[in-house]
């Protein structure tokens, strides 16, 4: 048998078919890997002597070189097997979009500087059935920085707002300008008789007339000299000099541009009730009072020494209760005359008893 003929017998019977099968699919797997890997030295066993030598002839072809798989140089492509932590950060290849806001209260008037609330959201609803928000920010004119796409951007000054919904391109550099069409309400009261107390008076703005419709109220309890901001339109404002029934309502109207001042008239005064053994005398404490208006209606109760309030112009009674006696008195409210009420104990004798009742 010729040398060839010895080398290739060798080589069945050392190295199975199996194992250049499985070399194979390794080579597959490989074949796209982006950096150098292992090397993988497949070279086939030697046959030795008894001294632990290479026989003469039993040296494969390649036996002593090492087989080093390269992905090729042109494939980028990471390798979900050999690359797995490039596979997990995916890069993002979209370029932000700039987005410039501002907001005027007419078409044809300047920019509004501050005071602006700006909320930019996502146009689908959430699970929560709210539009997601994005961002914010406070003030006049307002930069953002965005991934490309469609938003909803809100804006509100006070209690005036609009919304617009945008598509923003990558890289795009897009300026938009709210139009709010709102106006100012300034509020405040006077008495043609007098001086009203600020102290006491509080306005409420209704977007109409139901004032117990809580839908229809807008703001509550407003101090006069506030500037309220409102969407032009017509509202229902309603002042309350006190807590009692000095009350005065008119409908205002709201322009574009404009602070509306306005201007409510009452016609009270504040008045200060106690309970006196004589004229002039203590307050006694531990007081339980009612005051009704002519009509027998309930105006107000309190507990106290002194009951404060204002009323409306016109004829009350005053009702004191105290340690199970009660006592009673007339009076009149004059529009603008602020005074002191006593009711005095002694001169509330106690009402006859009826034989009638026995």
């Amino acid at each position: 048998m010729t040398l060839e003929s010895r080398l290739k017998c060798t080589a069945r019977i050392v190295v199975p078919a199996s194992f250049f099968a499985l070399w194979g699919v390794l080579s597959v797997f490989n074949a796209n890997a982006e950096d150098k890997k292992p090397e993988l030295n497949f070279a086939a066993p030697q046959q030795t002597d008894q001294d632990n030598k290479p026989k003469q002839g039993s040296e494969l072809k390649g036996a002593n070189t090492s087989t080093t798989v390269h992905s090729p140089a042109t494939n980028k492509t990471p390798n979900i097997l050999t690359d797995p932590v490039k596979a997990q950060q995916p890069v993002n290849t979209q370029q932000k979009a700039e987005l410039t806001l501002n907001a005027r209260l007419t078409d044809k008037g300047s920019d509004i500087s501050r005071g602006l609330i700006w909320r930019i959201y996502e146009p689908i609803y959430g699970v929560d059935n709210k539009l997601p928000l994005v961002t914010s920010a406070e003030g006049g004119s307002a930069h953002f920085s965005l991934d490309p796409g469609s938003y909803i951007v809100h804006v509100s000054f006070g209690h005036a707002s609009v919304m617009r919904r945008i598509t923003i391109r990558a890289e795009q550099k897009l300026s938009e300008t709210l139009v709010l069409d709102a106006g100012g309400l300034k509020l405040n009261a006077t008495m043609p008789e007098g001086k009203i107390n600020p102290q006491y008076l509080r306005f409420s703005i209704y977007s109409d007339d139901s004032e117990n419709d809580d839908t229809a109220l807008i703001l509550s309890d407003v101090k006069a000299g506030e500037v309220i901001r409102l969407k032009t339109g017509t509202y229902h404002i309603v002042s309350n000099y006190g807590s009692a029934n000095a009350i005065s309502r008119s409908d205002i109207r709201v322009d574009a541009g404009k602070i509306t001042e306005a201007t409510m008239q009452h016609h009270a005064a504040l008045i200060t009730l106690k309970l006196v053994r004589q004229q002039g005398g203590e307050a006694l404490a531990d007081t339980s009072w009612s005051i009704t208006n002519d009509s027998g209606d309930i105006i107000r109760e309190t507990v106290g020494a002194y009951a404060t309030l204002v009323l409306a112009e016109g004829d009350y009674i005053a009702i004191a209760k105290n340690k199970d006696q009660i006592y009673q008195k007339e009076f009149s409210v004059t529009s603008g005359r602020d005074e002191d009420v006593d009711v005095v104990t002694t001169a509330q004798p106690a009402p006859p008893v009826d034989d009638s009742m026995d």
